[in-house]
């Protein structure tokens, strides 16, 4: 059997890659271990995602995925305090498979377990699969490596990271120093970031006035921080569904991650099993500690079915290139500036703030963050092409975590919806490197960078430009200008080079309504914390928003002014986020 792209794995860059490598006009093929392709998004249950919540980032297959999901969901998507969005994980998968069915250029076939991987010179010829037990021998012109721990690279023989780098080798600020890592057996035991096997529990009746009971060991501090409440509901999704992937002496695990890459069955195995022990107990645990509220739930196709499909692995295999994205890429370029470096190869934008798991305190990390819509949220950094081609096998791209960054960087560009991105990236080049009869690395990125923001389906951005969303009239135009005129890009996006461009910036009353939108008056206070307030008599309604007009005409008004606004109520966060401002000219 031959086709023109073939995708191993079942992460989310991987069903990305398949869905845009098959828009595009490939013949694609998409083989997943498990029974479900979304990786991340729906597979492991981590469905409240970190990163990409401000409409400007909201573009490519990750806007599709997030538009689609608030429209079509009846209770919206503003569930809890963790993230600006929140999904059950069967709702992704639904939407996903929609994506992957809609095509018939593109077939999934899932319960695939990597045999073997055939090679002629530099180019991958063909790959062995065993699906439910039947031996099949799979040819491919271009080849994408869309799993989570980068099995088709390492299958390959393609050279590869596993671990830390020290701070010497590209001067990243967060890194250890060489010596630290050849002396503390921190860093042999705890590779790679630590890892989650997300479980969900469901909420039943009213909530309790308090816990009745305290956790015991090995959970005892997991609530210390934030209380035992906001513990168990950070990750509220709808319907009262929980995602429990909580990292402070909670379900992260810790031990023996090295097992996760073994070659030997039995090692990987007793990885996944304690994992699942330990994940398992904390919701008991938790069920305890709530006297009933909080109960198992029924979420996945399985035989605990509050136990997600796989694990959330964070990091895994990355790919050794030339090009690594380092922390240094991820920084702003200057104190108080909000953006990292630009890129002329650019194919999609990150925007998380950096967070690192393991054991213990919390690993101190550069700042990468500013303050925007009245809260936190990461500056914008690009990944280039080139990050995604391989050095020594010439037919291969790479669609999740495992392209080619540093182990600092990891922590930024792990989530959801940059890999969507990235993933809609290597499908693109797959496709267009078919059409052209050209290997991947041989494309010119302009046409990449074009193709991406052209999309008839999912346009997707790769210059951060904070002033347009991904739905004004005048987004495409914006990215096209910036991209012709990279020089006039700077901490503040296009914004002084609207006029010039003939670009109209978004106006606070033009943000397209939800349906779950109200009317709200009062008003407004300004803090000096860059935090913004509604005045409602003796209430205070904490307000956030993640559009572009809203947001600067928010900044502009003087305290105390009188303000209409639609806006959707997030109880579990205890924001109202801000669609529009009535009655008030920018």
């Amino acid at each position: 059997m031959s086709w023109d792209v073939v995708v191993w794995g079942g992460g989310t860059g991987g069903a990305a890659a398949a869905v845009q490598a098959a828009r595009s006009g490939g013949k694609t093929l998409l083989l997943t271990p498990g029974p479900w392709l979304g990786g991340m998004l729906s597979s492991a249950g981590v469905c409240a995602p970190d990163g990409h919540e401000i409409s400007c980032w909201q573009t490519g297959l990750w806007g599709q995925f997030i538009r689609t999901l608030a429209l079509e969901s009846s209770e919206g998507l503003d569930h809890n305090w963790v993230s600006c969005f929140g999904f059950r994980p069967e709702q992704a998968e639904k939407l996903l498979q929609q994506w992957v069915m809609q095509l018939p250029s593109l077939q999934w076939w899932n319960g695939c377990e990597l045999l073997d991987v055939r090679r002629k010179g530099d180019r991958i010829q063909s790959i062995r699969v065993d699906c439910d037990g039947s031996i099949q021998t799979i040819h491919g012109t271009q080849w994408i490596d869309g799993s989570d721990l980068g099995d088709l690279i390492a299958m390959a023989g393609v050279p590869y990271r596993w671990g830390w780098e020290s701070k010497e080798t590209w001067n990243e600020p967060s890194a250890p120093e060489q010596k630290r890592l050849d002396q503390e057996i921190f860093f042999a035991e705890q590779p790679v970031q630590s890892p989650t096997w997300v479980v969900m529990g469901q909420l039943r009746g009213d909530r309790p006035a308090q816990f009745p009971h305290t956790p015991a060991p090995p959970f005892e501090r997991c609530s210390q921080r934030f209380g035992l409440e906001r513990t168990v509901t950070y990750g509220r999704l709808p319907g009262g569904l929980l995602m429990l992937n909580w990292p402070l002496n909670g379900n992260d695990w810790h031990q023996g991650l090295q097992r996760c890459i073994s070659p030997e069955a039995d090692k990987r195995a007793s990885l996944a099993a304690e994992m699942q022990e330990h994940s398992c107990m904390f919701l008991r645990e938790l069920e305890r500690c709530s006297g009933g509220w909080l109960t198992a739930a029924d979420s996945f196709p399985s035989t605990n079915p509050s136990l997600a499909l796989m694990p959330y692995w964070r990091e895994g295999r990355r790919l050794r290139r030339r090009a690594t994205v380092t922390e240094l890429d991820l920084l702003p370029v200057a104190d108080g500036a909000r953006r990292a470096p630009l890129n002329a190869q650019s194919i999609a934008i990150g925007t998380y703030a950096n967070d690192h798991h393991y054991p213990g305190d919390d690993w101190p990390l550069a700042p990468k963050s500013c303050r925007w819509g009245g809260r936190w949220t990461g500056t914008p950094f690009c990944i280039p092409f080139e990050a995604l081609l391989s050095d020594s096998i010439s037919n291969l791209l790479v669609a999740e975590k495992c392209f080619s960054v540093s182990h600092m960087a990891n922590g930024a560009t792990r989530l959801q919806p940059l890999i969507l991105n990235i993933g809609q990236a290597a499908g693109l080049a797959a496709a267009l490197a078919l059409q052209q009869r050209i290997d991947p690395s041989d494309l010119r990125v302009d046409a990449i960078q074009q193709g991406l923001i052209t999309d008839p389906v999912a346009p997707a951005a790769v210059v951060p430009l904070w002033e347009w969303p991904g739905w004004h009239p005048h987004w495409r135009d914006a990215q096209m200008q910036a991209l012709n005129h990279l020089d006039s890009v700077d901490g503040e996006g296009m914004l002084k080079q609207a006029a010039r461009y003939g670009l109209e910036l978004p106006r606070a009353d033009q943000t397209p309504l939800e349906p779950r939108a109200a009317e709200i008056s009062g008003r407004l206070r300004r803090n000096d914390d860059q935090s913004y307030q509604l005045q409602r008599g003796m209430d205070l309604l904490n307000l956030i928003t993640l559009e572009p007009g809203v947001e600067r005409c928010l900044s502009q008004l003087p305290n105390n002014t009188p303000v209409r606004l639609i806006a959707t109520e997030n109880p579990w966060g205890a924001w109202w986020r801000v669609l529009r401002i009535l009655d008030q000219a920018n």
